[in-house]
């Protein structure tokens, strides 16, 4: 049996607001849905919920970690796992993203691994932009 091929997209991101302020972007449903997608994320160990993704539809995900302003951790689908760290740095935060789990054997995981790649450069740059709004 041979292993498959995992990848991880890494993001490292400097943002104009303190961490506080991040970490409520990234875990409360009508700030997360202004600047990436709609869905019904809780910071809850253990909470289950979809994010509502363009082109793929309802995604399911799982929280399995939590610390608020500094760490969330949840599944993304059956395989992947996003895992979002802030760092406070002087007045604004340090986020520090890991978008884990892709199996580059797999034709659909390899082609996502390569969009999301720089995908994630293109959403994050909502999340500073919605955060300047607030």
């Amino acid at each position: 049996m041979t292993e498959s091929t995992t990848a991880t997209i890494t993001v490292d991101q400097f943002i104009a607001a303190p961490p506080s302020k991040v970490w409520r972007s990234l875990t409360d449903p009508d700030l997360h849905a202004r600047w990436w997608v709609p869905g019904d994320i809780a910071p809850i160990v253990g909470h289950r919920f979809h994010l509502q993704m363009p082109g793929w539809g309802p995604v399911a995900c799982e929280v399995l970690e939590v610390e608020p302003a500094r760490k969330l951790v949840y599944t993304f689908n059956a395989t992947w796992t996003l895992t979002w760290r802030l760092v406070a740095e002087g007045t604004g935060t340090r986020l520090l993203l890991e978008h884990s789990g892709f199996n580059l054997d797999d034709k659909r995981d390899r082609d996502a691994y390569e969009r999301m790649s720089g995908g994630w450069r293109d959403i994050l740059p909502r999340l500073t932009a919605a955060l300047a709004d607030n």
